[in-house]
């Protein structure tokens, strides 16, 4: 398709600034596609699929290196899989899938553009089990509603109430993506069978570019203005979505 001559490129400099931070882009790749001609069903799918690459890839690096705390994260997956499963079953109309997923890219647009100065916590500080439970569950089932990992939604919690360190959020935030990604599309699977479009081609350009990016974050890099820039043009997905 035509399409693929942006798209290809975008969806590796998405996957690139994404990873570098743990997260897997399923937002970055749903407001680019919402600038084609999809159904969500195929627009969610193949966001889903392109996370479990790009923020496996990104896991694996931060597990590497050291910051992934077991003890952190399995409270907020034990909840959020099975939510993600319900979430990525449930039928919704196009006008609440439209209005939702808006929603995420506003707020993701807001997470790109907002830098938390946090210092380094020596030690994973995690929440109780009366509060890690119902955050996993209510982003797991968005994620599984709209065709994204929660990660952007998981990851400022972590740092803003000091549950974590940058490092240890970027580590959790990948595993929490992943296992996200997977619920939601044996969600959809059960549901109606999984619809992909034309994928291969951006699944290989997002996997590079999730690479290349995962290894940069390791040595801290920013990215600050191509992130603003994705912003806005999370925002103007976002718009685009609702006013149609």
């Amino acid at each position: 398709m035509n399409e693929l001559g942006w798209l290809v490129p975008a969806f590796f400099v998405i996957a690139l600034l994404y990873a570098s931070v743990g997260h897997g882009g399923a937002s970055g790749y749903l407001a680019a596609l919402s600038f084609v001609a999809l159904r969500p069903d195929e627009m969610a799918t193949t966001a889903l699929t392109l996370n479990l690459f790009v923020a496996g890839t990104s896991f694996v690096s931060y597990a590497r290196a050291g910051h992934f705390h077991w003890k952190l994260t399995w409270p907020f997956l034990m909840a959020s899989g099975p939510c993600a499963v319900l979430g990525g079953a449930m039928r919704v109309s196009a006008k609440v899938y439209s209005w939702l997923l808006a929603l995420a890219l506003v707020f993701a647009a807001l997470r790109l553009v907002k830098e938390f100065h946090i210092p380094q916590a020596p030690k994973a500080r995690p929440p109780s089990l009366a509060v890690a439970l119902p955050v996993g569950g209510g982003i797991g089932w968005l994620s599984g509603v709209v065709g994204i990992g929660g990660g952007i939604f998981l990851s400022p919690l972590l740092l803003l109430l000091g549950w974590a360190g940058p490092k240890q959020t970027a580590a959790a935030s990948a595993g929490f993506i992943v296992v996200n990604s997977a619920a939601g599309l044996i969600g959809r699977l059960t549901r109606e069978g999984i619809h992909y479009g034309f994928l291969w081609p951006l699944l290989i350009a997002a996997f590079a570019g999730g690479l290349l990016g995962a290894r940069l974050g390791a040595n801290h890099f920013s990215g600050r203005t191509l992130r603003r820039v994705l912003a806005v043009v999370l925002v103007v997905a976002a718009i685009k979505l609702v006013v149609g």
